[in-house]
């Protein structure tokens, strides 16, 4: 049983309407791809919130603010206590990716495809990196991405930044396999310009967290499965896009 009690060590805006918070807790049998559910004080449902780092003690999330309980998030100082589940949901599978995965990330997707761009370079591999955001604004994690060694592409919808238009703009690259996360309609662009198979982080609202209360199913070709339990990260071949 993992310690669910963390401490938050920086809670900080890095861009628009967006937050990244580190905190210091029990970060053993996390994996790239998986979430983690908060605990907030004044509010009956967990916050989902996907992983972007970890190491030994401590776990970095980004995210949103975009309703009352991320706003109250944003709002918590360093030193505030918080009950975490951690190691929530299936990561990605980095063994089936080849020598030259692709990584796809829109928006709120961009923060799993951070750790997963650390775990496929300890693997040897070369990661190529696509961000996409609706403006100048919105970017981050690009020079965190740079510093990893990648040579990400960020992409705006509105040209104020990077090259306008969507991500499937530039998904023009030898690749061998991908890996994606964001908004759904982005998700469905990539399935139908990608050329290999790949795997995609799919975002639902959740109640539980851990596949109790199947609130959170949505349909594939063998059936319907749980977000949070089966998912979040499913493969192509599963999806009936």
């Amino acid at each position: 049983m993992f310690d669910t009690s963390f401490e938050i060590l920086s809670n900080k805006k890095i861009a628009q309407n967006t937050w990244e918070i580190v905190l210091r807790g029990d970060t053993r049998g996390i994996a790239p791809g998986q979430f983690v559910n908060l605990r907030l004080e004044g509010f009956y449902l967990r916050r989902p919130l996907s992983v972007c780092d970890f190491n030994d003690g401590t776990l970095t999330l980004i995210y949103k603010v975009v309703g009352r309980g991320t706003e109250a998030l944003a709002a918590l100082p360093a030193g505030t206590a918080l009950d975490v589940l951690t190691g929530l949901g299936n990561g990605y599978d980095t063994s089936v990716s080849g020598p030259r995965p692709l990584l796809i990330g829109g928006g709120a997707g961009v923060p799993p495809l951070y750790a997963l761009a650390k775990a496929l370079i300890r693997e040897g591999k070369t990661p190529a990196v696509i961000l996409g955001f609706n403006s100048a604004g919105e970017v981050f994690y690009e020079e965190e991405f740079r510093a990893l060694g990648t040579d990400p592409t960020v992409t705006t919808a509105d040209g104020s930044y990077g090259v306008k238009g969507f991500v499937t703009d530039a998904m023009e690259l030898d690749y061998t396999y991908f890996y994606t996360c964001g908004p759904e309609p982005m998700l469905r662009a990539v399935y139908a310009k990608s050329v290999t198979s790949g795997q995609f982080s799919l975002e639902e609202r959740m109640g539980c967290g851990f596949g109790a209360c199947m609130g959170c199913t949505c349909k594939t070709k063998t059936g319907h499965k749980r977000v949070c339990k089966d998912g979040p990260v499913l493969t192509k071949e599963e999806l009936p896009w």
